[in-house]
């Protein structure tokens, strides 16, 4: 079931569908359980002996049992704390052979309920497990838990909504209605569609090896339409001593981003790592340090204003905090008060890795980011964006969601923005898994774009390349080009029907459609964008 994007035929959209939720960061009282509670309908958490061991219980818990391998585990529950004013729950798993330090998290509070969404997949069959909550701290601290819910699906189920989510969000349905300049409409027109742009941008990172490397700049503008500049960018590269500034290759790689009309990301202005921040930077203190920054924020923006849609502004400011302990706890939103002054139209970003990655990483939780953001705007941040890096290594898509639900609701842009799988696994294993991230990606309806972080040099990528340096496909590359295909509206050949029309579903963005009818001919355009209404386009011979 779906739609068609190769035919004129239309049919229905499928009823099966996962339904995403609007979640509240506390509530009074817990609301229902999602799919009515799942395998856990009938079962209560109870207090558990830790079994293999002659210490330790687990409370909160459920025991569940006969747990399948491969199957997509979504999880849930209501959470509320005794005693504290917050702490970081942690939901986990512990099976026969293995223990899920985290399948999800939430920023519980006293008094109120707070909503916990993730989920796992089991890499064996478990016969007895156990599902349990913890302070990520380790804090004593009463767990009360409602409203639980448990619910398994196939990985057909699962793919079948995402293709909902994808024929829903990232599609919409066209009729192209042919007349002669009487307003008759006529019949057997042959149509042509092509689709000659896409709307979701989808693109990678890329470095100063791609300048002067022709068949390189080949092989990226056929298929990507966004880019990031993975170090040119950086306080390191443009200005590596006090005054030397030197946007040379930053200028060199723009020339050949606007002469593919490809977009770009900013990347970025500043980092809180002090490991990536300039040694000469990490001398200053006081008014000096002040100054640098300043000058640094009104340098890169006044020269590239308008060039980059976003600017990550200050990167990974959850795990390091460099400028805020030497300006202040307020440095932070000083930054994207002067970014927005000087680029008013860029989308200010906040990028942090291990947000959607995992939820084990206690200084990067998504309601952590999200109480991060929330600070921001309500200083004053203009235009703020989410950046997820996503730096996989195997990756757990039923969390994924669930991360992506709950940073959903701030109704901000969501992007994936350095989307990798670890070095450490095989290049088959990276294809699989990157596969499932950018699917997982793609289908949902609250991520604006995706970027790679595949830069190519002669020794190789970051942690994983598309291709070889001769530019044949990886695993991953093969990966990419499926889907890149998968994600296109294929050239659509028809006729016009009785009503002088022709229908189709298409991904959104720019089209062309050549109409011929007897000896006449006629080559418009029109563009594709988000809608639910079907879009009418009207040719005249």
């Amino acid at each position: 079931m779906g739609y068609s994007s190769t035919t004129s035929t239309i049919t229905p959209r499928p009823t099966a569908r996962i339904f995403l939720y609007k979640l509240c960061m506390c509530k009074v009282k817990p609301e229902r359980p999602l799919y009515n509670g799942g395998i856990l309908n009938k079962e209560k958490p109870r207090a558990v002996g830790e079994y293999g061991s002659d210490d330790g219980f687990y409370s909160p818990a459920f025991i569940l049992r006969n747990l399948t391998q491969s199957t997509i585990y979504c999880f849930s529950s209501w959470v509320k704390i005794e005693g504290e004013g917050s702490a970081l729950i942690r939901a986990n798993l512990k099976t026969e052979d293995e223990t899920y330090n985290c399948v999800g998290t939430v920023l519980a509070k006293r008094g109120c309920w707070s909503f916990l969404k993730g989920g796992f997949v089991l890499e064996t069959p478990s016969n007895l497990s156990i599902l349990y909550f913890q302070s990520s701290d380790d804090i004593d601290v009463g767990i009360n838990i409602a409203s639980s819910s448990l619910q398994p699906f196939s990985n057909e189920q699962w793919r079948i909504n995402q293709q909902y989510i994808v024929n829903y969000k990232r599609k919409r349905a066209v009729t192209v209605h042919v007349s002669n300049e009487n307003g008759e409409r006529l019949q057997g027109a042959t149509i042509l569609i092509e689709q000659v742009a896409k709307d979701f941008p989808f693109g990678s990172a890329i470095a100063k090896t791609i300048l002067g490397n022709f068949p390189y700049q080949k092989w990226f503008a056929k298929r990507f339409n966004a880019a990031v500049f993975e170090n040119e960018l950086k306080w390191y590269a443009t200005e590596p001593e006090q005054g030397q500034v030197n946007y040379t290759i930053a200028d060199q790689m723009l020339e050949f981003i606007r002469a593919n009309q490809i977009i770009a990301r900013g990347h970025n202005i500043f980092w809180e790592d002090p490991k990536y921040t300039p040694p000469w930077v990490r001398n200053l203190t006081g008014s000096d340090l002040k100054s640098a920054v300043e000058f640094r924020i009104q340098s890169l923006l006044s020269k590239y204003k308008d060039e980059f849609i976003h600017w990550d502004v200050s990167n990974e400011m959850l795990h390091f905090d460099f400028y805020e302990k030497r300006l202040g706890p307020d440095a932070t939103l000083s930054f994207y008060e002067s970014a927005h002054k000087y680029d008013p139209l860029a989308t200010l970003f906040m990028n942090e890795f291990n947000v959607v990655e995992t939820c084990s990483d206690v200084n990067s939780t998504v309601d952590t980011f999200i109480s991060r953001l929330i600070e921001l705007k309500k200083g004053g941040v203009f235009m703020d964006g989410i950046g997820l890096e996503g730096h996989f290594t195997v990756p757990n898509p039923p969390l994924m969601r669930g991360i992506l639900d709950k940073l959903a609701t701030l109704g901000i842009p969501i992007w994936l923005t350095e989307v990798d799988i670890s070095k450490t696994l095989d290049k088959t294993s990276q294809a699989i898994y990157l596969e499932q991230v950018l699917r997982e990606g793609f289908s949902h309806p609250s991520v604006n774009g995706i970027m790679l972080w595949t830069a190519l040099h002669p020794n190789g990528c970051y942690q994983m390349c598309l291709t070889d340096n001769n530019l044949q496909n990886l695993p991953a590359g093969d990966v990419v080009d499926k889907l890149l295909k998968e994600w296109q509206t294929l050239e659509l050949e028809g006729v016009s029907d009785n009503h002088g029309s022709y229908s189709f579903y298409g991904f959104l963005g720019e089209y062309k459609v050549n109409v011929k009818y007897q000896n006449r001919a006629v080559t418009s355009t029109f563009s594709l964008s988000q809608g639910e209404e079907t879009k009418h386009f009207s040719i005249q011979l």
